[in-house]
């Protein structure tokens, strides 16, 4: 994958990089290639790159390591640093997508909500979310690392002659679709184990086109808090901070959950329901678009964007969409509606088998 390329992608298109600001970027070292591609970029564009790559094995053994004060504090500098940055970039690129899987949930749960306040002062910042293919990334989705690589530059049409392009007519069909959504009030998803109903009433649609995550390919809202009501059933398995969840069930009532299970990592589930009150509710409902996503890879950033889909997140909602639950906790689930599933927007059919379907 062209890094040059990808990394002007970033800057100019997901970043908006301008003289004089400061870029922190995150990541591990197998992302080097596009670390310094992005180094360069940014100098270029008389911006600052505040370059923060981690080490192999550094996560899981500062976990291993961490004693009590750091699961219940943080230190000053990273606030002060989360405060004076213009955008913040976090680039996926694992060693090991299973690295945290010997952690006890409890205590990842309990940094996260230790650690707020560095979350919060960043998403006020410009951010994006993106990933760097490597060989780990390529096992977990079932792949050759040359076809990984493939797939994901796909997903963030490199493959395209003019990528920004490709991205700017993505927002316009969104755009369309948001013109569907924005007058309805009750959202209802089917499926096997899945019949759930979510109140949007005044709420504002999202539309995700690459500029927070890339890859994008969504369009968002904030469900009524109280809303939520029925069940549903996760196929696609999930892995927050690398400890896989899948199978998961979930039943809401007056839009809590009032019954959970997973067929793996169920501790992970339960844990993460106990981190707040806010964990228990619904934060987001998100529609994906991009069907340059069409298999589930075990990232959550690139497979909640997979068209035919649809993803509800557990906890903090989006404060642009009308949302108010707060909560330590942002957790995507992603719901396959490609195979006899079908979402509706006030009786009327947005999502059949996977494919959207056009108004009349």
């Amino acid at each position: 994958m062209n890094a040059d390329r990808f990394a002007a992608l970033l800057v100019d298109y997901c970043l908006e990089v301008r003289a004089g600001q400061q870029i922190l970027i995150r990541s591990t070292t197998l992302a080097a290639p596009l670390l310094l591609a992005l180094q360069r970029a940014v100098l270029e564009r008389d911006a600052w790159p505040l370059v923060r790559p981690s080490l192999p094995d550094q996560e899981a053994q500062f976990w291993a390591a961490a004693r009590d004060v750091h699961l219940d504090a943080f230190p000053a500098t990273d606030l002060t640093e989360a405060q004076g940055i213009d955008a913040f970039l976090r680039i996926d690129a694992p060693e090991n997508t299973r690295a945290l899987a010997a952690v006890d949930p409890a205590r990842l749960a309990r940094a996260l909500r230790a650690r707020e306040p560095i979350r919060e002062a960043t998403l006020a910042r410009r951010w994006c979310g993106t990933i760097w293919p490597t060989p780990a990334g390529a096992q977990q989705a079932g792949l050759s690392t040359s076809d990984f690589t493939a797939f994901i530059a796909r997903t963030l049409f490199l493959d395209r002659d003019d990528p920004v392009a490709a991205w700017s007519a993505l927002s316009e069909s969104q755009a369309r679709l948001i013109s569907r959504l924005s007058t309805c009030s009750e959202v209802r998803i089917e499926g096997e184990g899945t019949d759930l109903t979510v109140d949007v009433s005044g709420r504002t649609w999202v539309n995700s086109d690459g500029r927070r995550n890339m890859p994008s390919g969504e369009v968002f809202t904030g469900p009524i808090e109280t809303s939520a009501s029925g069940r549903i059933h996760y196929s696609i398995p999930t892995s927050p901070r690398g400890l896989e969840v899948a199978g998961i069930s979930l039943e809401f009532r007056e839009g809590v959950v009032v019954s959970a299970r997973a067929e793996r990592g169920d501790d992970v589930l339960q844990a993460m329901l106990a981190s707040d009150d806010g964990a228990r509710r619904l934060g987001e409902i998100g529609i994906g678009t991009n069907f340059g996503v069409d298999r589930a890879i075990g990232s959550t950033l690139v497979d909640e964007k997979m068209g035919g889909t649809v993803h509800l997140a557990l906890g903090r909602s989006y404060p642009e969409t009308g949302g108010t639950n707060e909560s330590a906790v942002h957790w995507d689930m992603i719901c396959d509606l490609r195979q006899g599933g079908r979402l509706t927007a006030d009786g009327e059919p947005i999502l059949v088998d996977g494919r959207f379907v056009q108004s009349d």
